[in-house]
């Protein structure tokens, strides 16, 4: 301290001696917790959440597009729901100058929309038993369905407005059909004392055009967002 300095101008001298004393140490605490911290990001420990890929899956890679879209159905409306947005979801790509195989596109269908990813073989044996789950009967006939309705043109008054699993498996539409639901549905065919396991292999056998049997469809949605695809679901 000078002759000349007061009290004031000492302290605050010396306070600020302090500080930068502070921030110099604190500044070493925290620079010398970034190698520890790049170590793990480097390590993986904190790094970006990568997906573990199954062979199961592989067939949604094979689908050609520059845009991935999967759509989620549940229901008998959600399964016409979801032919609508991918007919739609194709169309609008028009705009862009694109052409359908720069899409590709899966519908999801699981829960009560599975029996529509049938053909009509099985709906024609099974429709009756079909419609006390989906509640969806013949919209012209008013009964049980002994088609799958959904595969009918001009049937505008479903939840399709007349869209048809045919019009977008034409257009490179591909189905995730559910498994799980698959078995349940098979054993209700069955009864007590039928035979399950047959009732299963006959509607394998019978799924629509570009189906892919996956072991549910809550996990088809999974791994399809794992491997790029967005999605919507329709109710």
């Amino acid at each position: 301290m000078s002759d000349h300095d007061s009290p004031s101008q000492v302290a605050r001298g010396s306070f600020l001696a302090r500080l930068g004393a502070g921030v110099s140490g604190a500044g070493g605490w925290l620079t010398a917790g970034l190698p520890e911290a790049s170590a793990q990001s480097a390590a993986g420990g904190t790094g970006r959440f990568q997906p573990a890929r199954h062979a199961q899956d592989d067939w949604m890679d094979s689908l050609p597009g520059k845009h991935r879209f999967v759509i989620d159905s549940s229901s008998a409306a959600g399964f016409g729901a979801a032919l609508l947005y991918a007919n739609n979801f194709l169309t609008a790509n028009e705009s862009y100058a694109l052409k359908d195989p720069d899409a590709a596109v899966i519908i999801v269908a699981r829960h009560f929309s599975t029996p529509f990813a049938y053909k009509d073989a099985i709906w024609a044996k099974y429709g009756t038993q079909f419609t006390g789950m989906t509640a969806l009967n013949d919209p012209k006939t008013k009964q049980p369905p002994i088609v799958n309705v959904y595969n009918v043109p001009g049937n505008d008054s479903l939840a399709s407005l007349g869209t048809t699993v045919d019009a977008v498996t034409k257009r490179g539409v591909h189905f995730a059909v559910c498994q799980m639901a698959t078995r349940f549905i098979a054993g209700l065919l069955a009864g007590s004392g039928g035979n399950a396991d047959a009732v299963y292999n006959e509607l394998v056998a019978s799924v629509v055009s570009n189906s892919h049997m996956v072991a549910a469809g809550v996990v088809a949605v999974n791994r399809a967002q794992e491997r790029g695809y967005t999605l919507l679901t329709a109710l």
